[in-house]
């Protein structure tokens, strides 16, 4: 999607903000260990390559990613630090992996057989990093006679080097540690079992790391809180306190584009969802769901100049109203959601107004809006 570069909306990211949270990870990891941004999914909303090359510049050692697709975009942008791939990635495209020195998760047997054959006669060698399912019920290995095979496969195998062991845990932003510590035991039995020598064994996410959950991580994948947002946001309940100060980096700002008097008995927007009581005045808003701000945000209050206030009618596609206290000029400044924590339109508020969690909120924001940078 192009671009709206023509139009006054935009999501603002403080870059300095980032710069502060991987200060603040790093001084916090264990001695001897790493830090990984996880950049999967534009950054969660804020621009892969923008976030990138910042973090490669501040101590990052390497980078996780969704797709492959996603470590292309990296290579061309000139990342040269390690990039692995936490999702699946089809067999068929493990040379091109090769060739650019992307790591790859292996799922199972049958995809590393796959692979295998596919990089045979190649001279290619792939990085791999195996990955177990303790618990999550997404990818990986949890059966000890799979994952006995996989070892035994890799033993002096040369067209791969083992490059890490790791899982991902379901519950670790939760109070309640007792599936956490589950997953942990049966991480431990499948890492006791192995035969190859890993050069990386990590389990830390944000929030294993920033809650302090203590288990044996040669690397933090740093995710969420590089963004300077807390990892436990459940839809109105309070987050959990965390070891780090976290400063949250995305703002979504637009203005006024038209501001008019509506009359008692009229509707605002599709459905006639808000009838006016009185005489009111609205103001129009250039963006709507089709730039990823849902329709279930009709009513929640934005920043318009100085004041508060609510969407009215249902948020179309590229438009959204809302009721104004009093006649504001057009090209009043609009913040939808605000990277200050304690405003009350901050993303969590958001998240929390449409039942969600802020990943969610940031993510859903479109490419159709520009990514603006701000040094602080």
């Amino acid at each position: 999607m192009v671009p709206g570069i023509h139009r006054p909306a935009a999501v603002y990211v403080d870059l300095s903000a980032i710069k502060q949270n991987i200060e603040q990870e790093l001084n916090h990891l264990e001695p001897g260990q790493k830090l990984f941004a996880v950049i999967k999914a534009n950054a969660y909303g804020h621009g892969a390559v923008k976030v990138a090359q910042l973090a490669a510049k501040n101590g990052v050692s390497g980078f996780c990613v969704a797709i492959l697709d996603e470590a292309l975009e990296l290579r061309r942008a000139g990342i040269t630090q390690p990039i692995l791939v936490l999702g699946v990635t089809p067999e068929e495209y493990v040379t091109l992996a090769a060739k650019n020195d992307i790591s790859l998760t292996v799922p199972d047997f049958e995809w590393l057989n796959a692979a295998d054959q596919e990089l045979n006669n190649t001279g290619l060698q792939l990085k791999i990093h195996l990955a177990v399912d303790s618990g999550m019920g997404r990818i990986g290995f949890s059966e000890d006679e799979e994952f006995l095979q996989a070892n035994d496969f890799l033993l002096d195998n040369p067209h791969f080097e083992v490059e890490g062991l790791f899982t991902h845990f379901a519950s670790a932003d939760s109070s309640d540690d007792t599936y956490f510590k589950t997953q942990v035991e049966r991480f431990e039995h499948l890492k006791s079992l192995l035969k190859v020598k890993p050069k990386w064994i990590h389990v830390d996410n944000t929030a294993a790391s920033i809650y302090g959950k203590r288990v044996h991580s040669d690397l933090v994948r740093f995710g969420i809180g590089l963004y300077g947002l807390n990892p436990s946001s459940n839809p109105s309940t309070p987050d959990l306190p965390a070891q780090i100060r976290l400063k949250p980096a995305l703002s979504l700002e637009s203005e006024l584009v038209q501001v008019h008097t509506i009359h008692k008995g009229q509707g605002v927007g599709y459905g006639s969802t808000y009838i006016a009581d009185c005489d009111q005045i609205i103001g129009t808003i250039p963006l709507g769901y089709a730039d990823g701000f849902i329709r279930k945000f009709q009513g929640f209050k934005i920043q318009v100049g100085n004041e508060y206030c609510p969407i009215v009618g249902r948020i179309c596609m590229d438009q959204l109203m809302v009721r104004l206290p009093y006649e504001m000029p057009t090209k009043t400044k609009v913040i939808l959601i605000s990277n200050d924590p304690t405003a009350p339109n901050n993303i969590k508020a958001a998240a929390d107004y449409v039942d969600s969690i802020h990943y969610e909120v940031a993510c859903l924001l479109d490419d159709r809006l520009p990514r603006i940078y701000r040094e602080g």
